[in-house]
């Protein structure tokens, strides 16, 4: 299983949200590149960008830091935040971006998923879900969508999604854990490759997500507070595509 670290940037900074509430804020560094080459630095294979600003306004913001992250980096990048049409998601790969997160567009136009996938390929698109109590969320998690988790996943499955991103809100920044329960009935109810994020503070949860066959985990908070020493994390796990424990 990969492990990968978030770099989430608001104001061209990196950051982190409590929650994704953007009035509970924590800034880890005013200079995203630097972060970037520290985990890589630390043994990263893939890094987690999100354009949180674009998230919430619907539209790029911090995509050229996205792109300085991507040129210096010596590691896949993969971003999220502001992608809500294909021209955009085109662009943040012609800026060096292996792969685009998309969320909002994705979900209320499945349309729009199904266009990425034809466009760049499958393999290199991603839909993010982000729920909380089971419903899905939207414009960079401030409005409730009122689907539930489990039908977006069928519905963007059907789209030609092949990877998506499985992120519980509640939990996330809050170091609390993931919820193994609703993580675990999700592998086990799709075909797509289940990328985890949220509550992920420790490696002892990072081997319990491996044992239920998840593709990968996104750390955030826990890796900037100490709670997970990336290089042990990733010398504990197996790499991406390799049989999990269990299965």
């Amino acid at each position: 299983m990969e492990v990968i670290p978030a770099i989430d940037i608001r104001g061209g900074k990196c950051v982190r949200l409590f929650q994704g509430d953007y009035d509970r804020e924590t800034v880890y560094s005013d200079d995203p590149t630097e972060m970037a080459s520290q985990w890589v630095d630390q043994g990263a294979t893939r890094l987690h960008v999100i354009d949180l600003d674009g998230a919430r306004e619907g539209h790029a913001v911090n995509h050229d830091v996205a792109s300085m992250i991507a040129s210096k980096a010596t590691v896949p990048v993969q971003l999220g935040g502001g992608i809500r049409d294909v021209a955009t998601a085109k662009t943040a790969i012609a800026g060096g971006v292996d792969r685009i997160i998309a969320g909002t567009a994705a979900i209320t136009e499945p349309g729009f998923a199904r266009a990425l996938c034809d466009e760049l390929g499958a393999s290199t698109v991603v839909v993010s879900v982000d729920a909380k109590d089971g419903v899905v969320m939207l414009q960079g998690w401030t409005e409730a969508s009122g689907m539930a988790a489990s039908e977006v996943v069928k519905s963007v499955a059907a789209a030609g999604v092949v990877q998506l991103i499985y992120t519980d809100i509640a939990v996330d920044g809050t170091l609390t854990g993931p919820n193994f329960r609703a993580i675990s009935e999700l592998v086990e109810s799709t075909p797509l490759e289940v990328i985890i994020a949220g509550g992920v503070s420790s490696l002892a949860h990072l081997l319990e997500l491996e044992r239920i066959g998840v593709e990968a985990a996104i750390v955030g908070k826990a890796v900037y507070t100490g709670d997970i020493n990336l290089p042990e994390a990733i010398a504990a796990l197996s790499g991406p595509g390799t049989e999990p424990v269990g299965r």
